[in-house]
């Protein structure tokens, strides 16, 4: 998960900063539009999250086409092994030029950081919405109540009256006075 976090941002860095190298016309501006195209690739294949071993999982906005994307490709992209080498392979010709260095370099963090996970036995598992099994409603919850709730008797009940001793519960307990 966290070579995921970092390899998309230094998609970003990597994307940015070609822009800046083309835009300027930097001498050897040829790199700069290899990072434009290595940015954008590798933002597309780390957009998508993994489904995290134990826990819960929270996609990305949007994610789910990726996904679906990236899930083609196979063990291509499911391997961690492949994904350190290939980011490790991307990096090497940003850093030709000093506008995509920064990117080249959190790429090769990156590329690290998805050697150690594939070592640790990691792999890349799709987060796929989940169908909604809707569980079936017992027959209480279905019908309406028959029957009115109980009350009390009448003779417990509020009296309506216009003036306030006559409103008042009748106590059943005497009530005296302790001295």
């Amino acid at each position: 998960m966290w070579a995921n976090e970092q390899a998309l941002a230094s998609g970003l860095i990597l994307l940015a900063g070609g822009v800046v190298g083309v835009a300027g016309q930097f001498r050897g501006w040829q790199f700069a539009a290899y990072a434009v195209a290595a940015g954008v690739f590798v933002c597309l294949l780390e957009y998508p999250r993994s489904k995290r071993a134990t826990g819960t999982s929270v996609g990305r906005t949007g994610q789910y086409c990726f996904t679906v994307c990236v899930k083609a490709f196979g063990p291509l992209t499911r391997n961690y092994y492949v994904r350190a080498f290939l980011h490790a392979a991307l990096s090497v010709p940003g850093g030709f030029m000093l506008a995509t260095v920064l990117g080249c370099v959190c790429l090769g963090i990156a590329s690290l950081i998805y050697l150690v996970a594939a070592i640790r036995g990691e792999h890349w598992e799709p987060i796929l919405p989940k169908k909604e099994a809707r569980k079936p409603v017992a027959e209480s919850i279905k019908n309406p109540p028959q029957n009115p709730p109980p009350r009390p008797p009448p003779e417990m009940r509020r009296k309506r009256v216009d003036d306030l001793e006559g409103a008042a519960y009748d106590n059943p307990i005497p009530v005296t006075a302790n001295e």
